[in-house]
């Protein structure tokens, strides 16, 4: 039976994420900030799930939850590195920059050590990130976000090569999601192409069981980012999202 540590558990992409790898007959370790949402996503899959209270972005704390989980389920197989948050306004507070930055940027990536480490001592395992179309493009509504998106996929892309060079038997798997339905997108009345949480994740199981080093979900989001390396940046600035 494989085991994920799944991180941001708690709502959207992570809380269906737990619910089908359970069903695929994952043992699934949560992560989030609210006990009372774990205690029930944990209640609604039953036996294979297990659970820690954190805040990511306590990463003495989040490495002691993360090897917990390992130690109580018996291994880990995949980290899904899923926590994100973001704000989509013209004028953010600085705090809310600070704290994208803070859980889409500096707690990925000491997730990311986290993981490799330990996957570095088995010689294998597979590192899942959690990313975004929106790592190819800018926002005036949203640049931290967009930023920390970028961040992310460029760092797997060199994680990656560091494993091949290091000759270890570690996946790293980025996923690109468009827009889906969640807590995050429900106030963002400009959105097309979304899709439910349901489709969108089914297809992430689907590329992480494939070990994809990248998918673009829904996949009709190729398009969008095959555009993009080809748009002059003098058209974005023009754009008005």
């Amino acid at each position: 039976m494989k085991k994920a540590i799944i991180t941001g558990a708690t709502s959207g992409i992570g809380h269906e994420l737990a619910v089908q790898l359970a069903k695929n007959g994952y043992k699934v370790g949560l992560i989030g900030r609210r006990t009372e949402r774990l205690e029930q996503l944990a209640e609604e899959i039953g036996e294979n799930a297990y659970y820690r209270t954190c805040d990511v972005t306590d990463h003495e704390t989040a490495a002691i939850m993360y090897q917990g989980l390992i130690d109580e389920m018996g291994g880990m197989d995949i980290m899904i590195l899923n926590a994100g948050v973001g704000i989509d306004t013209l004028l953010p507070k600085w705090d809310s920059d600070y704290k994208t930055i803070e859980v889409n940027v500096t707690a990925f990536v000491h997730g990311a050590h986290f993981a490799f480490n330990h996957f570095r001592l088995k010689r294998k395992g597979h590192i899942v990130g959690m990313s975004s179309i929106a790592s190819h493009l800018a926002s005036g509504r949203a640049a931290a976000y967009t930023a920390s998106k970028h961040f992310i996929s460029n760092y797997m892309t060199g994680l990656r090569q560091k494993i091949n060079k290091l000759e270890l038997d570690i996946v790293i798997s980025d996923i690109r999601p468009g827009y889906v339905v969640s807590e995050m997108t429900e106030n963002n009345k400009s959105m097309f192409w979304v899709s439910t949480t349901k489709k969108a994740v089914h297809q992430i199981v689907k590329a992480i069981e494939k070990k994809k080093k990248r998918a673009y979900v829904t996949k009709r989001w190729a398009l969008i980012a095959f555009v993009a390396m080809f748009t002059p940046q003098f058209t974005w600035d023009r754009l008005k999202f």
